[in-house]
Parts: C-alpha cells; sequence; structure tokens
C-alpha cells in the first residue's frame, strides 16, 4: 500500500509504510542507548537503593514480622523489584520528553514522518526495557542476599509488563505536561513517590486500618505490587484475576489519554 503526493511539480512523491518503520526503530535505538551510555545512573544506582532497603529491613524485621507466613525479607523482594520498575520506568519516559523539550530537539522529531502512534510505542518500549533491566538486576542481586524462589512465572511476567507499561505512558503524560524540570520533580514527589510507599511494598494492605485499606484500594499501584508478589509466593491481598482487570483498564485509558496528547501537540509545539 502507498500513499501518493503531488508537489509543486506535479510529480508523484511516495511514501511506503516499511520505511517508516525506519523512524520509529530509530528512535526506539536512540531511547534505549540514551540510558544504556549513563548505565551506573540509570541502573546501578536505583539497583544499588534497593539493595540498600533490603540489607536494612533484612537485619531488622527478618525474625520478628511475617505477613500469610511469608518471612519479611523474602515478602518485601517481589515488593522492591516492582518498586524499582515503577519509578525507572517512570523516570526514562518522563525525564527524555522533558530534556528533548528543554534543549528544543523535540522539534526535529515532530518533523520526521513519524506517526504520534510510533512515537508513542518507541517511547515507551524503551521505557520498558529500562524498566525490566532494572528489576532483573535486582531480582538477580536479591537472591545472593536472600534467596528467594519464584511459584508461577507467568503472572509474574504479566505484572511486570503491565507495571512498566503503566508507569511508562503516565511518565509520558507527565513529561508532556511538564514545562520544566521543576514541574516534572512535582509529578515524582508528590504522586509517584506518596503511592508507591503506600502501595503495600513494604507491608501487607490487610494490617491497615479499614480506612487506608479503603485508600489504598484505589491506588493502582497497589495491584502492580500485589499482583507481581501474587507471582512468586501464590499468596496476595486481592485476587491476580481483578488485579489484572484494573491494570489493564487503567493502562487502556492512559495510552488512549497519552495518544490523544500526542497527536495534538498539546504543549510539544509551543
Amino acid at each position: 500500500m502507498e500513499f501518493k503526493f503531488k508537489n509543486h511539480k506535479s510529480k508523484d512523491m511516495t511514501i511506503e509504510p516499511k520505511k517508516n518503520m525506519i523512524g520509529f526503530i530509530t528512535l526506539l535505538k536512540k531511547e534505549i542507548l540514551r540510558f544504556y551510555k549513563v548505565f551506573f545512573q540509570t541502573v546501578a544506582a536505583p539497583v544499588t537503593t534497593s539493595l540498600l532497603y533490603l540489607l536494612v529491613f533484612n537485619q531488622i524485621l527478618q525474625d520478628r514480622v511475617a505477613f500469610n507466613n511469608v518471612p519479611y525479607t523474602s515478602f518485601i523482594i517481589p515488593g522492591l523489584i516492582a518498586m524499582s520498575m515503577m519509578q525507572n520506568s517512570f523516570s526514562n519516559t518522563s525525564s527524555s520528553l522533558i530534556q528533548s523539550r528543554v534543549t528544543g530537539s523535540i522539534i526535529f522529531m515532530l518533523l520526521s514522518p513519524m506517526s504520534h502512534v510510533e512515537i508513542f510505542f518507541a517511547y515507551v518500549l524503551a521505557a520498558v526495557v529500562r524498566g525490566l533491566a532494572v528489576g532483573i538486576f535486582v531480582w538477580l542481586f536479591s537472591i545472593a542476599i536472600h534467596p528467594i524462589g519464584a511459584v508461577n512465572y507467568i503472572w509474574i511476567i504479566i505484572f511486570a509488563l503491565l507495571t512498566c507499561s503503566i508507569m511508562s505512558v503516565l511518565g509520558m503524560i507527565a513529561g508532556i505536561y511538564s514545562e520544566k524540570y521543576d514541574q516534572l520533580a512535582m509529578f515524582q514527589n508528590f504522586l509517584i513517590v506518596p503511592s508507591t510507599f503506600l502501595s503495600g511494598v513494604f507491608y501487607s494492605v490487610h494490617t491497615l486500618p479499614e480506612f487506608w485499606q479503603k485508600i489504598s484500594y484505589c491506588n493502582p499501584m497497589f495491584y502492580m505490587i500485589d499482583g507481581f508478589r501474587y507471582g512468586f509466593f501464590e499468596k496476595s491481598d486481592t485476587s491476580p484475576y481483578i488485579s489484572f482487570a484494573i491494570l489493564i483498564s487503567v493502562l487502556i485509558f492512559l495510552s488512549i489519554f497519552a495518544l490523544r496528547l500526542m497527536s495534538t501537540g498539546y504543549k510539544l509545539r509551543s
């Protein structure tokens, strides 16, 4: 299939959809290389932070606390892995977009023949790669400190992909709305970090008072943590099928919203 246009000289100009994929692949590679070239900052640093959490809680609470008959250190490892994936997936798209806008380089992407759908998927896929990379490294180093198995790898993969995808799209929305780095920091400090720590990373929501349990059930990040943890122990605070349905709905809603912003060029063309 070809789309034909006529220039001022009345000559046919053709754009083949297959050739358009070059732009998508180039942008995807560029976004992956962007975080790979500063590996110690984008991957090693968050892995180290998660391991420090693990070491501290392992020394203090390992023999004192257990949830659902799961030792505390084992309990928090899936939470730390998911938290790392969430924060880094969000950071990748949001920081890339705000950097492109501040430096003015985003104009070259907007002038390219790529569609907003191709741009959307290139950013999201690169962020998912970074989130999964951080999660895998946290997992590998965690089992060196405290061995932990996995019961159901299918659920682990499903919730890992959903978690990274949702946070990547959310990071894109934050990057579009933010015009300065301090505005992006507000998203991270007042939305992402509080929601992450209140999602059950370090505790079971069943230990909370009833009011705070209801608040937790309104937090989509709770279902990311809970569903991901289910893959390790087949124990969770809510059904993994409910978590899956909620996260799919959230992903679809955020993706439609982000694609709408991209298609209209909201705050990107100015």
